[in-house]
């Protein structure tokens, strides 16, 4: 079952002419969703910084083996997935659903291109429900509104924040965000989360000029932070182990752990 809370007026932001992130990103993993000027930003991005696919994939697999945990291991059937991004495969509502078909996810994202192929790719099971929001990660009241549509946020929510709290250039409004988020969701949840960074002990000094060049280049503009910056984000909230660590690292089978500048972690709320 899926459901569609995107006005129909939202095509009209759809700009192909600047590279977009959502598109850009689908091609460094391998999709097909993007146009020339996305190759070309992506080319040079990676050209100036070549670990950024390594990057893609490695925050890919850990949504999959975050989801799977939190589903398999936790129990948890209502997902809020905060910047979609470009369906791929294994989505979080396909993970979640084969674990447990009951369960309730809702995409968010402000992306036109984004919004219309989740309609028409991200359909959930029979006996759950998948869902689109269409707003943006900087109006969380927004996001929580239109989320209860859906989700019963007096059980536990998994909030699903990949990638996206680098495009809040405040550090403070991403702090934030990212606290009214978890105050309305109640004692169990957990918040899930991956960050690039620029700490030297995860190689991350190259994603500053690759960065500057984005910003110049792309929309929208990006930027990384230090550990302790994105540490912060957690702040009255129980990280579960391994901790905040490369998110190629996270929980990843031996021999299958890759080391790159975006952490990511999952924590809980008690």
């Amino acid at each position: 079952m899926s459901e569609s809370h995107t006005p129909p007026s939202g095509s009209a932001r759809l700009n192909t002419g600047v590279a977009h992130n959502a598109r850009v990103w689908n091609y460094w993993i391998g999709g097909k969703d993007n146009y020339e000027v996305d190759q070309q930003v992506g080319e040079h991005v990676a050209g100036m910084f070549p670990i950024i696919r390594d990057i893609a994939r490695a925050d890919r697999d850990f949504l999959g083996r975050a989801v799977s945990f939190l589903a398999g291991e936790r129990g948890v059937r209502q997902f809020l997935d905060i910047g979609t991004g470009l369906p791929t495969a294994d989505n979080t509502h396909q993970i979640a659903q084969r674990i447990a078909p009951d369960s309730r996810i809702v995409y968010v994202d402000n992306d036109p291109i984004v919004l219309v192929h989740a309609r028409t790719l991200l359909t959930g099971s029979r006996d759950g429900v998948t869902a689109y929001v269409d707003a943006d990660v900087h109006d969380p009241d927004a996001i929580l509104e239109r989320a209860r549509q859906t989700l019963d946020f007096d059980r536990p929510v998994a909030v699903m924040m990949l990638g996206i709290l680098n495009f809040v250039l405040d550090a403070e409004k991403a702090r934030d965000i990212v606290r009214r988020v978890m105050a309305a969701v109640p004692s169990g949840s957990f918040l899930v989360l991956t960050h690039p960074t620029f700490d030297d002990e995860l190689g991350g000094a190259g994603q500053i000029p690759a960065m500057k060049f984005w910003n110049e280049n792309a929309t929208p503009p990006i930027t990384a932070r230090g550990g302790a910056d994105i540490a912060a984000f957690f702040e009255g909230l129980e990280l579960l182990e391994p901790g905040m660590v490369s998110c190629g690292q996270w929980r990843a089978e031996a021999g299958s752990a890759v080391l790159v500048p975006q952490y990511g972690a999952v924590a809980v709320k008690a």
